[in-house]
């Protein structure tokens, strides 16, 4: 993405000193949502994985031959694995206090008005880690992000009305933030959190300006994302590799960079008691099919690019329901993925026909559960509490019921505190290096290709409709 599109409008989140901020945001019930479309992170492509590497024993969960051979950050990446805890009245080491300590969180962004919503999905389509076209390719990543906008924005901008007018994604990220640094003075932390948007403002790249600024010593990346995929953290720690490779101030700061931490004891734990607590809602809990609803993408990004995220995902519920077991909560559950798009195949099973399933199995009460979302926005404001427990219902489903999003929950919070301190002392300088030839690099402007064309197929058949009349009213 290029800055002239980015523009300056929105102020970068820095939280430098202490708040009174309560541990609590965008906290929703299970029955409060009536909004109406899908988001818009949904489209087929082919997409080039970044993969970090790290000296210590901090890596990415799974990792794939694909993976290793690509772009490489060295020394950069603390551990999802550690779970150790730091009592708030220890403190964290004393050296740290001499540091000019950052964290930087990231996530995706969201039109914050009705007129915000066409740039944003230019953005988001502008993207090349969303849509990946083959080098010669490339002089039309602009114009067809146009396009797709264009076409997509009056339906999306439907969506955003009927949750308020915008997307309350940077306002609940913002709330975290807070908190974050809340939980980080108590383990006598001090640190600047800044907010870093891949999408819309604050835009990462105004974060990483302001870091720089700031004069920061030591830097912890953390994603809002509990599992990675290459289209979510990788695309936004991308936006950082580019950077540290051409600003000499960043290529020497200590950074670390925590990849996914869905396996840390404290996101489990909260997820399970979110859970718990929505069960006791109904008359009969121990009747109530669990149902984690998570974010798709097309399945080319696991088979052919190497993403981990679908094994994550799995090992996350694996995590999440042993806690469950170990409660003496012993009901059934079942994985789907959502907001799938266009023609292709995407991770299976599908949300909508799971549902539909499960109601013709008689399946009676149903409890959803966000499983990759830590915040409300349009995914489960609208696709969730709306389309789904709409087809629920009608497919036979009598009972049910949706698990808030994470938020500002204090356990929560402070385990990403926990994570923020383990992370520090792994931060090292960052250094790229090119990656090793391969075999299967032979392949690869033949595999880009066909993926283009592929993904301009999909485009047109899921534009077709608008699409033509377009043109009839151009020819006419």
């Amino acid at each position: 993405m290029e800055r002239g599109i980015l523009g300056s409008r929105g102020a970068v989140q820095i939280l430098g000193s202490k708040t009174g901020a309560a541990m609590s945001c965008g906290k929703t019930t299970s029955t409060s949502f009536t909004c109406s479309t899908k988001h818009e992170l949904n489209l087929h492509v082919n997409v080039k994985p970044l993969q970090l590497a790290t000296d210590g024993s901090s890596r990415l969960a799974y990792k794939t031959p694909v993976l290793k051979n690509q772009w490489n950050l060295s020394a950069s990446s603390s551990s999802a694995n550690v779970v150790t805890t730091f009592d708030d009245d220890k403190g964290v080491p004393s050296s740290f206090a001499e540091e000019k300590i950052g964290v930087l969180l990231l996530n995706l962004g969201g039109p914050e008005t009705l007129d915000d919503v066409q740039p944003f999905l230019f953005n988001l389509f502008a993207d090349p880690d969303i849509i990946r076209l083959p080098r010669l390719f490339r002089f039309l990543q602009r114009p067809l992000a146009k396009l797709i906008s264009t076409f997509r924005a009056p339906k999306s901008k439907e969506g955003y009305a009927s949750i308020g007018g915008g997307s309350p994604l940077r306002k609940i990220t913002d709330e975290q933030a807070n908190a974050l640094k809340i939980a980080l003075e108590k383990k006598k932390l001090n640190a600047n959190i800044y907010v870093g948007m891949r999408y819309w403002y604050p835009f990462t790249e105004e974060a990483i300006d302001q870091i720089k600024k700031d004069n920061i010593s030591k830097l912890v990346v953390l994603p809002l994302y509990p599992q990675y995929s290459i289209s979510t953290s990788g695309s936004s720690i991308r936006v950082l590799q580019n950077v540290v490779k051409e600003d000499s101030y960043f290529s020497g700061l200590p950074i670390s960079i925590i990849e996914s931490w869905y396996q840390r004891d404290g996101y489990v734990k909260s997820m399970a008691d979110l859970i718990e607590k929505e069960l006791s809602a109904f008359s009969n809990p121990e009747e109530v099919m669990i149902f984690f609803s998570a974010h798709g993408v097309p399945l080319t990004y696991v088979q052919d690019a190497g993403d981990p995220y679908r094994d994550q995902m799995e090992d996350c519920i694996s995590l999440i329901m042993g806690e469950l077991r170990s409660r003496g909560i012993l009901n059934g559950h079942t994985l789907a993925y959502q907001s799938r798009v266009g023609p292709v195949q995407w991770l299976k099973p599908y949300t909508d026909e799971v549902l539909v399933e499960l109601g013709q199995n008689g399946v009676k009460s149903l409890l959803a559960v966000p499983v990759s979302f830590v915040s409300e926005h349009i995914e489960t404001l609208e696709e969730i509490d709306m389309e789904y427990k709409e087809l629920a219902l009608e497919s036979g489903i009598e009972n049910w019921g949706r698990v808030p999003a994470l938020g500002c929950t204090s356990t929560f919070i402070s385990d990403l505190a926990d994570a923020v301190v383990e992370a520090l002392p792994s931060a090292s300088a960052l250094g790229t290096r090119k990656p090793e030839d391969t075999d299967s690099s032979m392949d690869l402007m033949h595999y880009l290709t066909k993926m283009f064309f592929g993904s301009i197929l999909a485009f047109i058949l899921l534009l077709s409709p608008r699409l033509v009349s377009a043109f009839r009213n151009t020819m006419l």
